[in-house]
């Protein structure tokens, strides 16, 4: 800054010395000093940016030093050099990777906190059988036996009821968000109109085009305290990039150790596989979340079979070793145990 103010001061007295040379008709040397001005006025011109640019990198320097931030840069993209000669005056349009989905496993994710919840209770009491079983017990006596399973895997697991109480929809959700659950599983025992039909469901979040579901779903939904002003934020949530597709994963976990369990007591048992719907306790859910259906209480056998404490067991063991599955696939693969030989 000081050299810029010398520079001008010098300019002003070549200019006070030009006049004074025009008043003398001093012509020769008047050209000679033309040219020196003009030179030191582009000198002038060209300091200009130099200092500016000078300032503010003091002033930038000033506040980083000032500063308690730390700024990171994650990654550079470096940009080809285009070639804009002859025969290139067109340059081609620099196409950058679309993101990709991020493995859990990549940042050492784990499930370390379940949350269960055991369907309906209290007033709701859910499918009923003729022989008088209620839905509302057996989902809270599979996930008691689920709970004391999963802390023998040294999980912590957290409840929705522990008791024969009524806990609204999104209570139970809300709950789970609360306590920053890894995973959140209901259970719940199904109504099948075929009653001769035997088998086991999980759900993940998503639409369906399925009119029976849509009636389940309903069906299940009808405790829902939402309202209608709540219906687009609750739309807008039901697709959500790697909780949906974390979801997914869990229910096919589940699903296929749950049906491997249970075909081998009951062989006429049907895998109806894993399927999307709108069960409001899965749309407000911040992490990956499922709704199994563990059982048709609609089959007078499989009701007979619900009765017993073992049959309660087997299903439980059989949730455990499917949500034990899903959570070692989260494992980087230095961690998970060794394939054995076949």
């Amino acid at each position: 800054m000081a050299n810029l103010k010398r520079l001008k001061r010098r300019v002003l007295q070549q200019a006070v010395q030009e006049n004074l040379d025009l008043l003398n008709g001093s012509s020769r040397r008047r050209r000679k000093r033309r040219q020196r001005i003009l030179f030191l006025r582009h000198a002038l011109l060209a300091a200009l940016p130099l200092a500016v640019l000078a300032a503010s990198t003091y002033v930038l320097s000033t506040m980083a030093s000032n500063s308690d931030e730390v700024m990171v840069v994650t990654q550079v993209l470096e940009v080809p050099e285009t070639n804009t000669g002859p025969g290139n005056e067109t340059a081609e349009p620099v196409s950058l990777p679309a993101p990709g989905r991020i493995e859990p496993s990549v940042l050492s994710l784990g499930v370390h906190k379940v949350v269960l919840d055991p369907g309906h209770g209290g007033f709701n009491s859910g499918t009923v059988a003729p022989g008088g079983l209620q839905e509302k017990d057996l989902t809270l006596d599979i996930s008691l036996r689920l709970k004391k399973l999963l802390e023998e895997q040294n999980l912590e697991v957290l409840m929705t009821r522990d008791t024969d109480v009524s806990v609204d929809l999104e209570e139970r959700t809300r709950f789970a968000n609360d306590h920053r659950a890894d995973i959140f599983v209901s259970i719940h025992v199904n109504w099948l109109e075929a009653r001769e039909v035997r088998g086991v469901e999980t759900f993940f979040l998503g639409a369906t085009d399925d009119p029976y579901l849509n009636r389940i779903a309903a069906a299940e939904n009808s405790d829902s305290n939402y309202s209608l002003a709540d219906f687009r934020t609750l739309v807008e949530s039901l697709y959500t990039g790697i909780r949906q597709d974390e979801s997914r994963q869990l229910a096919r976990a589940v699903q296929g150790d749950l049906f491997a369990a249970l075909r081998t007591v009951t062989p006429k048992l049907r895998n109806r596989g894993v399927k999307t719907a709108p069960f409001v306790v899965l749309v407000s859910s911040e992490m990956p979340a499922i709704l199994v259906e563990v059982s048709c209480l609609s089959n007078e056998e499989e009701a007979r079979q619900l009765a017993k404490p073992y049959y309660r067991q087997f299903i439980a063991e059989a949730l455990a070793n499917g949500i034990r599955s899903y959570a070692t696939s989260l494992e980087p693969d230095d961690l998970q145990p060794p394939k054995e030989e076949t």
